[in-house]
């Protein structure tokens, strides 16, 4: 909806690869002297780590849009400095709103990195439940976008498509200019002993630090604090990552009890699903 039908319409040419290969993906790029790009975050950081990607002219690429997963706000500012042609833009979106809710505008993009941007034109959004300190709630979505039901589950629908609203399940913020903010996932955010720890920021403090690659965090079941935050780390080929070190870089960006206590180093790439989502 998002991707495919407007370039159709607009009477483009549309390049599908059957499967991810970074190098064909970038000369791809290249070759078909492709202008728009749409991928998950995931994409844009393994191309642009790539030893041999200033040898591939990217001259062409004047839009360049990602979503599907959160992005860590320094990756942001490596595709406009990598794509220097080319507008960006984050879509967020779910199944259920037939794809785009929010967008962020190019003009938004570098001062409002973590921002998933503003409602789409035709969608209201609002907060459920927000935290009186953080303003953080459940984001429910509105609009013509949104699907009625789900199909043959009745029970699921009337929980989540509630009093005209639809239940996203995203813990998000707005702020005053309308600009949201997605925290986390509500069933992945952590509960240490009472504090509310989101998983999304703490992966975008770990993600700014030079030799990490890519990083999950989760909770770490325990038995005094019901969860402790943990991180799993990948590093940069040719780095060591030394767990102390990492601890005292996030300490300029996360409060103490945020700060991953357990840390594990893997040299495999994350596991993710077709979608390119870990």
């Amino acid at each position: 909806n998002s991707q495919l039908l407007p370039t159709l319409e607009h009477g483009s040419t549309i390049v599908i690869m059957r499967a991810f290969d970074v190098q064909a993906f970038l000369r791809a790029v290249r070759d078909e002297r492709i202008n728009m790009i749409v991928s998950v975050p995931a994409i844009y950081w393994i191309a642009i780590q790539q030893p041999n990607f200033s040898e591939f002219d990217m001259s062409a690429v004047r839009w360049v849009s990602y979503g599907g997963a959160p992005i860590a706000p320094a990756l942001i500012h490596q595709i406009m400095q990598k794509f220097p042609n080319a507008r960006v833009g984050n879509g967020f979106g779910l199944t259920e709103t037939s794809s785009i809710s929010t967008f962020l505008p190019h003009e938004f993009a570098a001062e409002h990195a973590d921002s998933v941007g503003f409602a789409a034109p035709v969608v209201d959004l609002d907060l459920f439940e927000p935290d009186p300190e953080s303003g953080v709630g459940e984001l429910l979505i509105r609009g013509p976008n949104v699907v009625p039901g789900y199909w043959n589950k009745a029970d699921a629908t009337a929980e989540t498509f509630a009093n005209g609203w639809l239940h996203s399940g995203d813990l998000a913020r707005i702020d005053a200019q309308g600009l949201t903010y997605v925290v986390d996932r509500k069933k992945d955010m952590i509960d240490r002993g009472g504090e509310n720890v989101y998983c999304v920021e703490v992966e975008n403090a770990l993600q700014a630090y030079p030799a990490v690659f890519e990083v999950a965090v989760v909770g770490v079941p325990d038995p005094m604090m019901g969860e402790k935050v943990g991180a799993i780390i990948v590093p940069v080929s040719g780095q060591q990552i030394d767990p102390a070190e990492v601890r005292e870089f996030a300490r300029q960006y996360l409060a103490d009890f945020k700060i991953p206590e357990y840390i594990v180093v893997r040299r495999e790439m994350l596991p993710r699903n077709p979608a390119g989502k870990v």
